[in-house]
């Protein structure tokens, strides 16, 4: 990666991939944004949108089109592309069609494009940062997911809400799949330092139902208005922003798991530190008995579904 350009391509210019480009163009980091769709006129359409908007915003090239060559000496690619989540359906739901799908994305990445970092935002995300990993034969610090990380922010903000206090003060994570399996880690969740179950309101069955309330989020949404997006969008724009600005910050994002409690060969959510590079380190957590369970079981869930495509 040119540590002076500052490229981002966004392959897909749906509901996420519009609001990506949109909250990077706010964020002014990106000197340059590539919209990729196989629909040239709705990539055409959100281009336009978006660089109607540069007079109020730092300066940022904006291109479109269907050609991946768009691709071409971008930083970070980021893949929005897939079918969504209709209700009633799971992000696993989703597997064989986005697989499909994702394969060609990748084909056509590698071939214009062998030194960036792969984003991947698309569903079901674990199975599909996996086979992006192992398609793109790129080192394994170089693909990644967005994860839990969503799923974090929204378990903090309940949290900070249940406790009355400000969610940046909140300290937990969800790991695991970025689905129906994934878990909280209870067992190091604090405020300020302090457990939660020594604060004075701490009520576990109540707890229980804020996590509950966090994993069913998303399908709220979807029923409600269609598709989840903005909030995506800003995380998207996070993990974009830690990596091209070599901040070493910490991200519940999902990457390839080595070894960690018995979990090997698998693309699942643990804190990780990002950098210029990609994916620097993995923050392996001190789980209990329970947190250890509930990791390998998302694992094997998520492998399950790996191996219905290979």
């Amino acid at each position: 990666m040119n540590d002076d350009s500052k490229k981002i391509a966004i392959i897909g210019a749906g509901f996420v991939g519009s609001t990506a480009a949109y909250a990077l163009l706010i964020d002014g980091l990106a000197e340059q944004i590539s919209i990729i769709d196989v629909n040239k006129d709705k990539a055409k359409g959100e281009a336009l949108d978006l660089v109607q908007g540069n007079l109020f915003t730092s300066y940022t090239k904006i291109k479109y089109g269907n050609d991946y060559r768009l691709c071409k000496d971008a930083d970070i690619v980021i893949i929005t592309a897939g079918a969504h989540q209709k209700p009633g359906e799971t992000r696993l739901d989703l597997t064989k069609k986005n697989a499909s799908i994702l394969k060609s994305i990748v084909q056509n990445i590698v071939k214009h494009n062998k030194k960036c970092i792969i984003l991947m935002v698309s569903n079901p995300l674990d199975v599909l940062t996996y086979l992006a990993q192992k398609w793109s034969r790129f080192p394994k610090h170089r693909v990644l997911g967005t994860g839990t990380m969503l799923d974090t922010a929204r378990f903090r903000y309940n949290l900070s809400q249940y406790y009355k206090v400000n969610p940046t003060s909140v300290h937990a994570y969800i790991l695991g799949e970025h689905g129906d399996t994934e878990f909280p880690v209870w067992s190091s969740a604090n405020i300020g330092g302090v457990q939660l179950k020594d604060f004075r309101n701490y009520n576990k069955k109540k707890l229980d139902q804020i996590f509950l309330n966090t994993k069913m989020a998303a399908y709220e949404i979807i029923n409600t208005k269609g598709a989840t997006y903005y909030a995506i969008g800003l995380a998207i724009t996070k993990v974009v922003k830690t990596i091209l600005t070599d901040q070493s910050d910490v991200l519940p994002v999902c990457n390839y798991i080595d070894n960690y409690y018995g979990v090997k060969d698998v693309c699942l959510s643990t804190p990780a530190v990002l950098n210029r590079k990609g994916v620097k380190e993995r923050i392996d957590l001190k789980l209990n008995d329970e947190e250890k369970k509930n990791l390998r079981h998302s694992a094997k869930m998520i492998k399950k579904f790996i191996k219905s495509v290979l």
